[in-house]
């Protein structure tokens, strides 16, 4: 039974997590074709460090916290297994991709535009090519 309430909510805090990095990069996408200034430019700022605060931090936090409690249930042991290895260093990307993802909040919070839309475009593939990687580990676990 504990397992199973420590997945749901790894999964749902997971589901939460993503759903905010898909998000956030399309909000900078958007936000750089704005002047400084503007109406509509402090509201992308409004929106995205929400998003950063209210969904994305904790969310990441949750998975990490309800994974390891994953791995302490079943035995520390499953950490010796590669497809685990390589699903937390994918996880550890995605974490450092949520925290570039944050300055990039903060830069547009000052105003610090050093970036063109189509990089934005860019980055906000990276997630679902983690994504995907993560979840082909998780479901067919490979050695």
């Amino acid at each position: 039974m504990l397992y199973n309430i420590f997945l749901s909510v790894h999964i749902i805090s997971f589901t939460a997590w993503m759903a905010g990095m898909f998000y956030l990069p399309r909000l900078f996408v958007y936000h750089s074709q704005k002047d400084v200034g503007t109406d509509s430019s402090e509201t992308f700022k409004i929106m995205e460090r929400k998003l950063l605060k209210i969904i994305l931090n904790p969310a990441m936090i949750s998975t990490w916290v309800f994974g390891f409690l994953l791995i302490g249930h079943i035995g520390f042991e499953i950490m010796l297994e590669l497809w685990l290895q390589i699903k937390l260093l994918l996880v550890l990307f995605m974490s450092g991709c949520h925290g570039f993802f944050a300055k990039i909040v903060r830069n547009f919070e000052n105003d610090q535009r050093d970036r063109s839309e189509k990089f934005y475009r860019y980055i906000n593939e990276l997630p679902t090519i983690l994504l995907i990687i993560i979840i082909i580990m998780a479901i067919f676990k490979p050695n």
